[in-house]
């Protein structure tokens, strides 16, 4: 089991094309504040502002939710770091 509580880091998705905080829990379950954005307390406002903005860059933008690799790769390289220290 990991000492700490919670880690985080903050990195550019460009699932939504701006930065978003991923964090860690001891359990190892993860959140995502792109993911509450863009989906979870998804407005009207932000909806249109993502639709503008992936216009204007030519591609749809869109939240790929807690299963995304960015979320992923982020949890499993701290579980490589815990075992790494523990073994």
């Amino acid at each position: 089991m990991v000492n700490w509580e919670v880690t985080a880091t903050s990195i550019y998705c460009d699932a939504v094309d701006e930065d978003v905080t991923i964090m860690v829990y001891k359990d190892w379950t993860t959140r995502c504040t792109g993911y509450n954005k863009y989906v979870e307390n998804l407005t009207k406002e932000v909806a249109t502002m993502l639709k503008k903005k992936g216009k204007l860059l030519g591609r749809q933008l869109r939240c790929e939710g807690p299963l995304d690799y960015r979320v992923t790769d982020y949890r499993d390289k701290l579980m490589a770091e815990e075992k790494a220290m523990a073994g």
